[in-house]
């Protein structure tokens, strides 16, 4: 079987690799072994050209069935303990030669096998063999039997087959290139599922160096291998980032349900014949194409094999080369790579000489009572640098871990290495309210408040030397400083302030931020009390406070008017009910006699009552102008004010 190793493989983060086969071969097929799980993809990307001037005629691949189910319509089952056994039963009636020992030979149908109670020897099993005069049936002993040649062409295509599927196992699948005789250079493209690759990083600290402190970046690539073959000088390129991709079943058949259409009774029409177009021929491969009918597989361009050429000559160079893709970044490990099967290697991806500076960083939330050690550089490394863990040695020791973000060439790379235990950050919160501003808009009271949140950091330090202690600060989107220091940086999400802390001793940063909330009371709602504060703070100025004075002046006045009305409402309510309970008793009474007498004392009464009600409605009516005439000049008072 012609081997087409692979040349090149590409892998991503996302549990795809890209893998490139070439190699020149002689014949008209060539066939490649694939996991059951990688036929989806393989399906979907699977590309195979021929460079040296053949065709790809085409591709077969196993139809995905168990072998029980491949196997259904074969007439020969092979045991793997008794297969000689097995193939004689599965031959039943089919013309055999038998070679027995003596180099004796029976030829004819075979009748079958009878086989003996367990306990007897499987040799001494009859085969029974009709021989080709049709009149005599020769029996022999199993263990004479030394050869069998099938006569019968379908039994003997069935024992291929058998076989055939056999060599495939249950998990992979043959996929078959077919193409035109003779020699051919072929390569064949694909993708397939694949574990992702991982990146390391080393940073090796030098900060005594002549021109300032020095960092060598060391980045290695690992990568493992999980195919069923060793993978000898290919060039391997490693891409940082994430393209689309999903898993699109092809593999599985499908064969849709259509509707049921009953057939019409109708008298058959007679033959039609249409001629050709002139033009088919030349319309022939898109027409084809438009009927989704395979179109004709052209010749490979001389130019694209060139152009492969141009690649392959390319990358002979020795070195690690980064290339855009792009969203993505492509590590290109020119070095021819080999890795045995089931093995993983690690290649080198990056050698940068980087200049960095220490700073302590403190955030809470993420370090709570202690700074981090951290280590700032930029990327001058020309390449995107993939999230990976890091180690941090200084002057040849180590110093601690962490991990480096995804990074851009040019970009800042923030590595927090180790807690500094020597430094202890404490905090405390709050947040207050101040009025700002008061303004008098007609009957409201406008405030405008200031919202103030603060926080105190106290920061101690128990080494021998001064510290510079950077303060993350979460950032507020609505809030401003005051009275607080400048940050020395600010990044998206957060202020930083440097904090110096002297030897063995402590300091203090307090930011205080604020922002203005606006809202409106009635002025009926003030009182007096609060209003004179509002004077003496000079939030309010004599002219508006001697308003506002006036305004709640006549607002009493209201007040008190109104609850005159309330107590005529009583007082009315009151002599309504007197009325009801005289006009009761008198109608119980007689108009002569001692109740005549009686009764002209409640008529008496009602009419005094009567008179009480018209005094009433006249202190009502009294009331209710005075009422209008103290909202008039409340409306005036307010109309002059705007």
């Amino acid at each position: 079987m012609t081997h087409l190793p692979i040349t090149h493989m590409t892998l991503y983060k996302h549990g795809v690799g890209f893998f490139e086969r070439r190699a020149p071969v002689s014949g008209e097929e060539v066939e490649l072994s694939f996991r059951v799980t990688e036929m989806n993809d393989l399906l979907k990307s699977l590309t195979a050209l021929d460079w040296g001037g053949g065709k790809v005629l085409g591709i077969d691949y196993a139809t995905p069935q168990s072998q029980d189910e491949r196997l259904a319509g074969c007439s020969i089952r092979l045991d793997d303990d008794r297969s000689l056994r097995d193939l004689l039963v599965g031959l039943r009636g089919r013309r055999v030669t038998l070679a027995l020992d003596q180099s004796e030979t029976l030829t004819g149908k075979l009748l079958g096998l009878d086989e003996l109670p367990e306990r007897q020897p499987v040799g001494t099993s009859l085969v029974s063999l009709l021989l080709d005069d049709g009149a005599r049936v020769q029996t022999v002993t199993l263990a004479r039997v030394q050869a069998v040649e099938i006569l019968d062409e379908r039994g003997a295509a069935d024992l291929r087959f058998f076989l055939q599927t056999a060599l495939s196992q249950e998990n992979y699948r043959s996929v078959t290139i077919r193409l035109t005789p003779g020699e051919h250079d072929l390569s064949v493209s694909y993708i397939a599922p694949a574990p992702t690759w991982r990146v390391s990083y080393r940073l090796l600290l030098d900060p005594e160096a002549a021109s300032g402190p020095k960092g060598l970046l060391l980045g290695w690539g690992i990568f493992d291998n999980r195919l069923e073959e060793d993978l000898e000088g290919i060039s391997l390129s490693l891409v940082a980032g994430m393209p689309i991709s999903f898993i699109y079943d092809l593999y599985t058949p499908f064969t849709p349900e259509r509707p049921e259409v009953k057939e019409e009774a109708r008298v058959a029409a007679a033959p039609v014949a249409f001629e050709a177009p002139q033009a088919f021929a030349a319309e022939e491969m898109r027409t084809m194409a438009s009927f989704g009918m395979p179109a004709p597989m052209p010749a490979a361009p001389k130019m694209m094999r060139a152009a492969k050429m141009e690649d392959f000559a390319a990358a002979q160079v020795v070195e690690t080369k980064g290339e855009a893709l792009g969203e993505l970044f492509q590590y290109v490990i020119q070095t021819p790579v080999t890795v045995g099967r089931g093995q993983s290697a690690m290649v080198p991806v990056v050698s940068a000489m980087l200049d960095y500076q220490k700073d302590l960083l403190y955030n809470g939330s993420k370090m709570p009572a202690h700074p981090v050690a951290t280590l700032r550089l930029k990327n001058a490394s020309g390449l995107t640098l993939e999230r990976g863990p890091v180690t941090v040695l200084e002057s040849g020791e180590y110093v601690g871990e962490a991990v480096l973000p995804f990074t851009a060439a040019n970009g800042e790379i923030v590595v927090p290495y180790s807690v500094e235990l020597s430094a202890n950050v404490t905090e405390n919160s709050s947040s207050t309210r101040q009025i700002y501003r008061l303004s008098l808009k007609g009957i409201y009271l406008h405030i405008e408040d200031w919202e103030i949140v603060w926080r105190e950091y106290r920061v101690s330090n128990k080494s021998g030397k001064e510290l510079t202690v950077l303060v993350e600060h979460p950032r507020s989107a609505h809030y401003d400083l005051f009275d607080t220091p400048q940050p020395k940086e600010r990044t998206d999400e957060h202020l930083r302030f440097a904090v110096t802390v002297p030897a063995w001793g402590e300091s203090k940063l307090k930011v205080q931020e604020r922002r203005l909330i606006a809202h409106r009371e009635e002025v009926p709602l003030q009182s007096p009390q609060t209003l004179q504060q509002y004077l003496k703070q000079g939030l309010l100025d004599q002219r508006a406070y001697d308003q506002i004075i006036k305004l709640l002046m006549l607002y009493d006045t209201i007040n008190d008017y109104e609850k005159k009305l309330k107590k005529l409402d009583e007082e009315r309510n009151a002599i309504y009910q007197a009325q009801q309970q005289i006009q009761g008793n008198m109608a119980a009474l007689s108009k002569d006699g001692k109740e005549g007498a009686l009764r002209a004392r409640y008529v008496d009464q009602l009419e005094t009552t009567e008179t009480q009600l018209r005094a009433l409605e006249k202190q009502e009516a009294d009331f209710k102008a005075a009422i209008q005439k103290t909202q008039e000049e409340i409306a005036a008072r307010l109309k002059s004010m705007g």
